[in-house]
């Protein structure tokens, strides 16, 4: 462990305040992911701010029938509380989907919106690697793919698959991510939030160096709505997804009416599959349209030796979370 300087901040200004533009200073929340990364280290900050004390630890429903999350509620907090499980079923499975018992009661909103990838080029330290070190390379792309690597999204720069479990489930919902920073607050749709790897890789989010994330709110539930979160994965304890869906829809009879589609665990970003929507939408219901919903879902995958497979478990993922809400 290198040496830093520890900040504790009192209130969001403040803490804007100690962390100036600084690229080697970062904020400490949860540090569920910060701490492992200080510790291989691959984030060698010279400063940490603390973020603790901020009072963004509520969720709040509004009048308008959005939901507003403080950055510091805990994964726990937001999964059992009684609107988010009656109202977001989706997004309170992703998030039990996750992790451990012990790390969701520790990991925060928005440092689940900011996690790192979990590449082993990434976390090695030493291996080719355009996210660590641009203009690297990536040594995912003829190297050891199978797990954490994606088939949608990627470029020749980077393939490192997104690890968030509730990012999936909230870019189905419709978010807004609220930022503050020294020029006062912004807000950012959680679809643009994260951004694809392209040429710059090592540009993951749409975050300004001086800005920090204060809530996020959530679009009011679709009204007449079903929702599951469907994690395909090695094995069913503390895992990161091979594949995942997020859906959410509502029913006429055994007409769709309206339906969202995400995934996980196949992409470079939290994923919507609008094409695999329009299928849907406004139709009857039949296995054959679930099944070409999913092969729209995971239209344009580029597999890379190793992850092959995600291309047809990515279509499965979405097939048996629609047959299962739709049964």
């Amino acid at each position: 462990m290198r040496n830093f300087e520890y900040a504790r901040a009192a209130d969001v200004e403040q803490a804007i305040v100690l962390h100036g533009r600084d690229a080697n200073t970062v904020y400490l929340a949860g540090g569920t992911t910060l701490l492992d990364l200080m510790k291989l280290d691959i984030i060698r900050p010279a400063r940490v701010v603390d973020i603790h004390k901020l009072g963004l630890d509520k969720v709040e429903p509004l009048p308008d029938g959005k939901v507003r999350i403080g950055a510091m509620v805990s994964n726990t907090d937001l999964a059992r509380h009684a609107h988010i499980a009656q109202h977001y079923p989706v997004l309170s499975e992703s998030i039990l989907s996750g992790a451990s018992t012990q790390l969701r009661n520790k990991a925060t909103t928005a440092g689940n919106v900011m996690q790192r990838v979990r590449c082993g080029y990434f976390r090695d330290g030493v291996s080719p690697c355009n996210k660590r070190t641009p203009g690297a390379g990536c040594a995912a792309i003829d190297g050891l793919n199978r797990n954490v690597h994606a088939v949608l999204g990627g470029s020749p720069q980077c393939i490192a698959a997104h690890p968030s479990d509730m990012c999936v489930a909230m870019v189905a919902i419709g978010a807004t991510i609220h930022v503050q920073g020294p020029n006062g607050t912004r807000d950012i749709a959680f679809a643009d939030f994260h951004l694809l790897p392209g040429d710059t890789p090592w540009k993951e989010h749409a975050l300004e160096p001086d800005e920090m994330i204060t809530h996020i709110t959530l679009d009011a539930p679709m009204p007449g709505s079903r929702s599951a979160y469907l994690k395909l994965r090695d094995r069913t304890s503390y895992q990161f997804a091979l594949a995942s869906s997020a859906v959410i829809l509502a029913l006429d009879g055994n007409t769709m009416r309206d339906i969202r589609i995400a995934l996980g665990g196949v992409t470079t970003r939290p994923w919507r599959a609008p094409d695999a929507e329009a299928v849907l939408r406004g139709k009857p219901l039949s296995e054959a349209l679930i099944r070409e919903a999913a092969v729209a879902a995971m239209a344009g995958a580029v597999s890379y030796g190793q992850n092959a497979f995600k291309i047809p478990l990515g279509q499965q993922a979405v097939i048996r979370n629609l047959s299962r809400l739709t049964a």
